[in-house]
């Protein structure tokens, strides 16, 4: 009884000082912010002359990181939506979409009315219903000069058969975030961790959210177990049986004394299923230990879904930070993880005869933690 006492003050110390955390950092960033919604406003006051759609071919977008990449659910298309580049003095955020036709190898770029201010590091998920949609949730703009921030919190949705942006303004969502992540699992949209940054404050979260297709409205789990720390840079996917959702990895770091942070990069994974019928629904964490060959520690990786429950983890960057320089070793190598199996193994590709060697690296200073 004691033992459970102490661990349960534990919990709530730990959320009462996330939450003092996060106060913290909000009033510290609403400044800064304010500031960037003047020029968020700028932004949309141009979209807002547009007054129908537009397509237009066009060569391939221009450079850029920290943008979406969505299969669409009905065609042989892949729909490319935002993102970031820096030129080495100025920062740039997009809010343009293209389409890329797989069997022609083309591009259309499609300036539709209305669209989501610019951004990058946001999560989109596209859903197989009236014709395809393509859903947006939060993100991140950066002023010109890089140094302030301002962290998305809403909604949107593509109708792909109309072409037509929609902003879901629904109260109770989660707070304004990058670095997050969501994943369609049954007729709901969960959406777990990301981080909060300031000039001055940070704060990284392991809250998760639900938001119905069908009611058109967000709750806040509270799963039952051992949540994975607070994170972003994740991977989520979900289970084979659509049951929930298995994370892996991530990134995170904590102020290690006044002025110096020290970074974590995680490689533990964990599955959150639901429990009992939709209507008394339930969730729970559980910490997964896969066998097998690991891959070593990373974050920013992708990961993606494939035939027979498994899973297809490339690249991904581990860092090595100082106080004053950040190297990262960057990844091109490639794994499977059996989701029936619970077990990783490594993928070798062969091209016209040549194996592909994996873990090839590359040491460069940079900052991609979303």
């Amino acid at each position: 009884m004691g033992k459970k006492g102490k661990k349960e003050k534990k919990v709530k110390g730990a959320e009462k000082t996330a939450a003092k955390m996060e106060k913290k950092v909000s009033k510290r960033s609403k400044r800064e912010e304010e500031d960037l919604e003047a020029l968020i406003a700028e932004f949309q006051s141009l979209d807002a002359k547009r007054t129908q759609v537009v397509e237009t071919a066009c060569p391939p977008p221009s450079p850029r990181l920290n943008a979406s990449l969505s299969a669409h659910p009905e065609k042989d298309e892949i729909i490319l939506f935002g993102g970031e580049y820096f030129n080495g003095k100025k920062t740039f955020l997009y809010n343009d979409l293209f389409f890329y036709n797989i069997k022609k190898n083309s591009w259309v770029k499609s300036e539709i009315p209305n669209p989501p201010p610019p951004r990058c590091a946001h999560q989109a998920v596209v859903v197989p219903q009236g014709g395809g949609q393509l859903w947006l949730f939060g993100g991140e703009f950066a002023s010109p000069d890089g140094e302030q921030f301002y962290h998305y919190k809403d909604l949107w949705v593509l109708h792909l058969a109309t072409h037509t942006w929609e902003n879901i303004k629904v109260p109770g969502g989660p707070s304004g975030r990058s670095g997050h992540r969501m994943v369609l699992s049954k007729r709901q949209l969960l959406v777990f961790g990301g981080f909060h940054e300031s000039t001055r404050d940070f704060i990284y979260y392991n809250d998760v959210y639900s938001f119905s297709l069908d009611s058109f409205s967000w709750s806040r789990l509270s799963p039952s177990g051992s949540a994975p720390s607070p994170r972003s840079a994740c991977q989520m996917t979900s289970t084979p049986d659509g049951s929930g959702v298995i994370i892996y990895g991530g990134y995170s770091k904590l102020r290690a004394k006044k002025d110096v942070e020290k970074g974590t990069i995680h490689s533990d994974m964990f599955v959150l299923k639901r429990e009992g019928k939709d209507d008394q629904e339930k969730w729970a964490w559980s910490r997964l230990n896969p066998s097998g060959n690991k891959p070593p520690p990373r974050s920013g990786f992708s990961l993606a879904v494939g035939p027979a429950g498994r899973a297809v983890l490339f690249g991904g960057v581990c860092d090595e930070e100082e106080e004053e320089t950040l190297e990262g070793d960057f990844f091109n190598d490639l794994y499977l993880f059996d989701t029936v199996k619970s077990r990783w193994f490594p993928a070798q590709l062969r091209v016209r005869g040549n194996q592909v060697r994996p873990n090839i690296k590359l040491s460069t200073k940079h900052h991609c933690h979303v």
